[in-house]
């Protein structure tokens, strides 16, 4: 069993490391306010976090993550470019697999530059996998930039195009609108009732709950809406089902990605940044012909991340979490700087589990 201190040395030790490489050591309060997170997230969030009510401050949240106020931090003060590494106690609810920790140290290196993006990227993954080396972690990298370029080229009316592109992390929600979209899946019995109604909210009784009669019949405008959009050509479903299964070395992956940007041209400039990254990594001595890319990667545990996602995993269990995970976060950013943007890219290592493999380097 490993104690705190052990896992706080470790911590301190891995923090070192950043602040080697000309990182700026941060701090960040436990408590945050709830509405910047559940602005980000959505209500989702609650069933992950930690949150309370605090008289003065309001709703607040146990710290799930140290990205979001080191942003906030950051769009303070706009330097550029910045280097800044923390470490601390972070908290999630774990209540789906309640063996999993629910407070534990994370330590992170944040890299906020105006340079040539895949330059970055490149830095901040050859300093993660530098700083892994002596511990014989299996590397996997992805780039959600991928699928949301693939998204934004599919013969869809704006409405299903947002909806896609808002559950991208989401990946079974996301399937099932692909599978309803193309017609695959038919809609529910009870909406084909509701949208065949000559005045569905007549009998519906007095209105219970936050929304207004007429937030509810904008939505069964919009749902009717949809309904009458055509189905969406079952070869663009698949074309991103093609994409979705792209798992190879990355040069490998880079070529069968050019193939498919033929039939899908939207993916180029997608797929150019992918290269150009491929370039950057091998130019800072990273074994890219080796290197695991995931196209999928990334979509069920980095919500912020909107390009490049790396991690780096135990092999042989994929029970565990990952060791260490990091990406690019340009529109986190944009957002928390409400409009004005700071490319960001960066990664946190989890220092308990790298003691439980077997203690440090």
């Amino acid at each position: 069993m490993i104690s705190i201190a052990e896992e706080r040395a470790e911590a301190v030790r891995l923090r070192a490391r950043f602040v080697e490489e000309g990182a700026q050591n941060v701090d960040c309060a436990i408590l945050q306010p709830a509405e910047t997170l559940l602005d980000l997230y959505g209500e989702d969030i609650r069933a992950r976090a930690y949150v309370t009510h605090d008289p003065a401050r309001g709703e607040v949240m146990l710290r799930p993550d140290f990205t979001v106020p080191v942003v906030q931090m950051h769009m303070e003060t706009r330097a550029a470019p910045a280097r800044y590494t923390y470490c601390g106690e972070v908290f999630r609810r774990q209540e789906d697999d309640p063996d999993r920790a629910s407070e534990y140290f994370q330590v992170g290196y944040e890299l906020f530059a105006d340079r040539s993006p895949a330059q970055a990227d490149a830095e901040v993954f050859a300093i993660f996998a530098d700083v892994l080396a002596p511990h014989g972690l299996r590397a996997v990298t992805g780039d959600i930039g991928i699928l949301a370029s693939a998204v934004q080229t599919l013969e869809i009316s704006e409405p299903r195009r947002a909806a896609l592109m808002r559950h991208i992390w989401r990946p079974r929600r996301f399937r099932a609108l692909l599978d309803r979209y193309s017609g695959r899946t038919p809609p529910p019995n009870a909406r084909k009732a509701l949208l065949k109604a000559e005045d569905p909210l007549r009998d519906a009784g007095p209105m219970i709950g936050l929304r207004s009669e007429a937030e509810i019949a904008a939505r069964i405008d919009a749902l009717r809406a949809d309904a009458a959009e055509g189905p969406l050509c079952r070869s663009q479903v698949e074309l991103i089902d093609t994409v979705l299964s792209v798992r190879e070395t990355c040069p490998f992956a880079l070529e069968h990605l050019h193939d498919i940007a033929v039939d899908l041209p939207g993916l180029t400039p997608a797929v150019e940044r992918f290269e150009a990254r491929c370039d950057a990594m091998a130019a800072r001595g990273v074994d890219v012909d080796a290197l695991e890319f995931e196209a999928s990667y990334g979509r069920t545990s980095m919500e912020y991340y909107d390009g490049f996602v790396f991690g780096f995993l135990q092999p042989g269990r994929p029970d565990l979490p990952p060791i260490a995970t990091g990406g690019r976060y340009d529109a986190l950013t944009e957002r928390l700087g409400q409009g004005r943007a700071a490319p960001a890219v960066g990664g946190v290592i989890r220092p308990g589990l790298l003691l439980q493999m077997g203690g440090r380097a």
